[in-house]
């Protein structure tokens, strides 16, 4: 059974140095799980999706709960799915700084990302209209 999990968290380093072995790291581990995902980081916040078997997603979902490099994660969504919406990436990454605020703009009330103060549901419309504007980079 597939299932999708969306969540967000604040960064303890958001360095590029940071973000970079965060990527690393997932690109090496999910393929050997089934996971598939996108990441979106700005402003010290993770936004991301998750996607694959129910057992593998939750103990992902638990080692990031238990990650000293995040703080405050959050269970914005989760549900069981007949496809992936983000099987092209092991973990496809967006970077706010790079990106045109009104999108931003479009799911929130301010020009920035907050998953803390948008519904889940939200947050994963965000997601959807960042990988079809080509926003996403990183399909390793």
């Amino acid at each position: 059974m597939l299932v999708r999990l969306l969540y967000a968290s604040r960064a303890l380093d958001a360095s590029p140095d940071a973000i970079d072995a965060i990527l690393l790291q997932s690109r090496q581990y999910n393929p050997t799980c089934g996971i598939t995902g996108i990441l979106c980081y700005g402003g010290g916040i993770f936004l991301q999706a998750i996607e694959g078997g129910r057992m593998a997603v939750s103990e992902l979902y638990g080692h990031i709960q238990r990650d000293p490099r995040h703080k405050d994660v959050v269970l914005l969504h989760y549900e069981e799915i007949s496809e992936r919406r983000f099987g092209g990436w092991t973990m496809g990454q967006v970077n706010l700084l790079k990106l045109n605020h009104s999108i931003l703009l479009k799911y929130s009330e301010k020009p920035e990302l907050n998953p803390y103060s948008v519904s889940g549901k939200v947050s994963l419309a965000l997601l959807e209209e960042l990988m079809a504007t080509a926003a996403v980079i990183g399909r390793a």
